[in-house]
């Protein structure tokens, strides 16, 4: 017969270790050095990745336009809009699959040993991965501050990790 006290005990732990947020746990969180850091590193990749697909893109409409008869100076704002929209994406993606990946965060987090989490430390999804990402664009518009709280507050949150209810821990 099982000991009902011990596995009540047990529950209780599991439940409790579940509930209380990584804040309330013995975690190193990523302070806002170490995070600007892997954002410069993110910021080379996405450049990179952008301009490659840009470039891609940018050249296949250019030819299918000219080929249609246009001239490359009617082009240009159409290419133009083209690498825009490119740039976005792969920004938007790059950040959102790879947070809500197995590796839960980016290049320049996983270089220096951060990791992104939900409120119960676990992985968090592709849409909450996509709402921290365009959160940023608030944190961005309020001269930056919402991304230099991360040196202050409680937990080091910036204001799209409040948003989205999630945490930059060490690995």
């Amino acid at each position: 017969m099982p000991d009902i006290a011990r596995m009540d005990r047990a529950y209780d732990y599991a439940v409790a270790s579940v509930r209380h947020p990584p804040e309330s746990r013995t975690v190193a969180f990523g302070g806002f050095w170490v995070r600007a850091v892997a954002l410069v590193i993110d910021t080379i990749v996405t450049m990179i990745l952008a301009v490659v697909f840009g470039a891609l893109a940018g050249f296949t409409l250019g030819f299918l336009l000219v080929l249609d008869g246009a001239s490359i100076a009617q082009s240009t704002d159409q290419i133009a809009l083209l690498g825009n929209i490119i740039g976005f994406g792969v920004t938007w993606l790059y950040f959102a699959v790879m947070e809500s990946s197995s590796m839960q965060g980016t290049l320049g987090k996983r270089a220096l040993g951060l990791k992104v989490v939900n409120s119960e430390g676990g992985r968090i999804g592709f849409g909450r991965a996509t709402g921290r990402y365009f959160a940023k664009a608030i944190s961005a518009l309020i001269l930056f501050i919402g991304y230099f709280m991360a040196g202050w507050t409680r937990g080091k949150r910036a204001l799209h990790d409040m948003i989205a209810d999630t945490y930059v821990i060490k690995a």
